[in-house]
C-alpha cells in the first residue's frame, strides 16, 4: 500500500507551497467525539508508509503518528464533542471543523476526503477516497484515528463494562447490549438512533413510575 502525492505535486508545480490535507475519524460511532485533523507537509514530501488509517495496523498507525508530527510543516487536530454533533448534525459538524482548520493553518490549497467546503476561500479539492490518493489526507486520517482511539481507550479504563477499547463507540451488537444493560453515558450522541431509542425508553419508564 502506498499513497501517492500527485494532487500535491500538481499544486506544488502551480506555485502552492502550503497544501493542507484534511480528514476525520468517528462519524459513525454512537459514542465519543468526532476528531478532524489537518496536515501540511513540505514541498516534495513523500512517505511510502503513510496510507489510509483504516488500512494500516494500530501499531503502525502509532509509529506513523510520531513521524507525521515530526515531518509536518504544520498540523491541527479538532475534537468535536457529542453535544456539538447533536446540535449541528454530524455532516455539518465535520464540515465546520474542517473549515476551522483551513482558517487556523495558513494554507493556499485544501485537499479533503470527499468533503466539500463551500465557505472556504482557498482552492479546495474534495477527493473520493482521498486518504488513499493523497499523502496529506492520509496523514490527517492517521492523526485523527490515533487521537480518537486514545480517547476511547481512556473511556474504556473508566467504564470497562461497555467495551470501548474493542468497538471504539461503533454500534456493534456487543456495544448495543452493553448500552441496554448499563445505560447512556454523558458522552453518547443523543441524536443517533440507538441512543435516542434508549433515551425514550428511559423517559417512558420514568413516566410510568
Amino acid at each position: 500500500m502506498e499513497t501517492a502525492n500527485q494532487y500535491e505535486k500538481t499544486w506544488w508545480g502551480n506555485g502552492k507551497r502550503r497544501i493542507v490535507g484534511i480528514d476525520e475519524a468517528g462519524r459513525g460511532p454512537i459514542a465519543g467525539p468526532l476528531v478532524v485533523a489537518g496536515v501540511i507537509f513540505p514541498v516534495g514530501y513523500h512517505h511510502e508508509a503513510i496510507y489510509d488509517s483504516k488500512k494500516v495496523s494500530e501499531k503502525k498507525r502509532e509509529a506513523l503518528y510520531e513521524v507525521i508530527l515530526h515531518d509536518a510543516l504544520a498540523y491541527h487536530i479538532e475534537i468535536v464533542d457529542p453535544e456539538t454533533i447533536d446540535r449541528k448534525n454530524i455532516y455539518r459538524a465535520t464540515q465546520d471543523a474542517m473549515q476551522h482548520i483551513t482558517e487556523i493553518l495558513a494554507c493556499d490549497g485544501v485537499l479533503t476526503d470527499a468533503m466539500p467546503l463551500p465557505a472556504c476561500e482557498k482552492d479546495v479539492l474534495a477527493i473520493v477516497k482521498g486518504d488513499q490518493q493523497s499523502v496529506s489526507i492520509a496523514a490527517a486520517s492517521i492523526l485523527a484515528k490515533v487521537t480518537r482511539d486514545r480517547i476511547m481507550y481512556a473511556y474504556d479504563e473508566q467504564y470497562p463494562q461497555y467495551g470501548f477499547a474493542k468497538h471504539k463507540g461503533y454500534p456493534t451488537k456487543a456495544h448495543l447490549e452493553a448500552l441496554r444493560q448499563y445505560g447512556v453515558l454523558d458522552f453518547y450522541r443523543h441524536s443517533y438512533g440507538p441512543v435516542a431509542k434508549m433515551d425514550q425508553l428511559q423517559m417512558d419508564l420514568a413516566f410510568d413510575d
